[in-house]
C-alpha cells in the first residue's frame, strides 16, 4: 500500500532542468570544453562526486569539473534571481489533492539543503512537504540508491510503501535502487527501453499523478 510520495525537485517540481543544461554548455565552453546537449543531459540528477569521474572520462584530466561547476551555479543563480523560479504545471493542485488523500510528502533531490528550502519557500510549496531529503545527507548522492534509502527511513515507510516521481534516468535507478514504486513523468528526455522496465508508470505531466496513486492503492487492495 502506497503510503508516501516522493518527488525529486528539478526537472519534477519546479520547471529548471532546462537551464541548468544551457548553463552546463556555457560555462563549459567558457572553460575552452565543448559540451554537447546530450553531455549536459547526463548530468541531471548524478551526484557530484560521480559526475566529476564520467567528466573526466569524457573529456579528459584537464577539463576543470570543478571550475565549470561553480561557474553553472553562478550562472544559475543569476538567472534566478533576475527571472524567478518556474513551477511544472499542475504542481500545487497535485499536491494538494495527494496531501488531502492522506499522503505523506517528501522532497528527494541532488540540491543541497539550503537551495531546496530557498527554492521550495519561494514557489510556495514548501508547507506540502513533511520532508526534505538532500543527496548531501547521505555517502552517495543519485542514481546510487542511498538518498531514497534514507528518504524512506525519515519518512517512516518501507520503499515498497512509497512513491518516487522522477523526470530524469539517474533519479530513475536511485528510486528503483532503493526499491520504491517509480513514476516517471519525464522532462527533456523519455524514457528509453532499460528505463522502462524500473517503472510503475510514465505520466506526460503531473495532472494525472493523484489518480495514478490512487489506481495503484485499488490493485493493491485487491491482491
Amino acid at each position: 500500500m502506497i503510503r508516501a510520495v516522493l518527488f525529486d525537485m528539478d526537472g519534477t517540481l519546479i520547471d529548471t532542468e532546462k537551464y541548468l543544461t544551457r548553463f552546463w554548455r556555457q560555462a563549459a565552453r567558457e572553460y575552452g570544453v565543448e559540451m554537447t546537449r546530450e553531455d549536459s543531459y547526463v548530468l541531471r540528477s548524478f551526484a557530484s562526486r560521480y559526475a566529476s569521474v564520467w567528466f573526466r572520462e569524457r573529456f579528459g584530466a584537464d577539463a576543470d569539473y570543478m571550475g565549470i561547476r561553480e561557474r553553472r551555479k553562478e550562472l544559475m543563480k543569476r538567472h534566478l534571481e533576475e527571472n524567478g523560479i518556474e513551477k511544472k504545471p499542475w504542481v500545487d493542485a497535485t499536491l494538494q489533492a495527494l496531501r488531502e488523500a492522506g499522503y505523506l510528502l517528501a522532497v528527494v533531490t541532488a540540491t543541497d539543503e539550503e537551495r531546496t528550502r530557498q527554492y521550495l519557500t519561494q514557489t510556495g510549496m514548501l508547507p506540502y512537504f513533511d520532508r526534505l531529503v538532500c543527496a548531501t545527507m547521505v555517502e552517495r548522492g543519485k542514481p546510487y540508491p542511498d538518498v531514497y534509502v534514507y528518504a524512506c527511513d525519515q519518512i517512516g515507510c518501507r520503499p515498497s510503501e512509497c512513491l518516487a516521481v522522477e523526470d530524469a534516468p539517474n533519479g530513475v535507478r536511485a528510486a528503483a535502487g532503493a526499491g520504491c514504486h517509480v513514476v516517471m513523468v519525464p522532462d527533456l528526455t523519455a524514457a528509453d527501453e532499460e528505463l522502462r522496465t524500473m517503472l510503475d508508470g510514465e505520466l506526460p505531466d503531473l495532472k494525472g499523478l493523484p489518480d495514478f496513486v490512487r489506481r495503484m492503492r485499488d490493485r493493491e487492495g485487491q491482491v
